[in-house]
């Protein structure tokens, strides 16, 4: 089974300020990045799914000269907040990253 890791360079999230994550797929070409950036395959509603956010607040970004594919959304939790057991956000990557691949992508 292939995930999205395996098409990427990198996937990385980080906060985007106390309110916000912001992640970051680096494909490894073009090939992968058509890929991720299909938006039959990664949209809002996915990472509303993976995330447990609304749909309606995830913001796309497609660079296609970078293949790079930003993707940001409000935080679960205030960064900082009683309940925040990622205060950097550096953990929020993983089940994007982790992700499957239909098979005829």
């Amino acid at each position: 089974m292939t995930v999205v890791a395996d098409l990427a360079l990198e996937v990385r999230s980080k906060n985007a300020g106390p309110f916000w994550v912001t992640m970051e797929v680096f494909a490894r070409d073009a090939d992968a990045y058509a890929v991720v950036a299909d938006p039959t395959f990664l949209d809002a509603s996915v990472i509303a799914r993976l995330y447990g956010v609304t749909a309606q607040d995830v913001q796309f970004y497609r660079i296609p000269s970078l293949n790079v594919v930003k993707i940001s959304f409000p935080r679960p939790v205030v960064q900082g907040s009683l309940r925040d057991h990622d205060i950097h956000a550096g953990q929020h990557h993983v089940p994007l990253a982790m992700l499957a691949v239909p098979p005829a992508a």
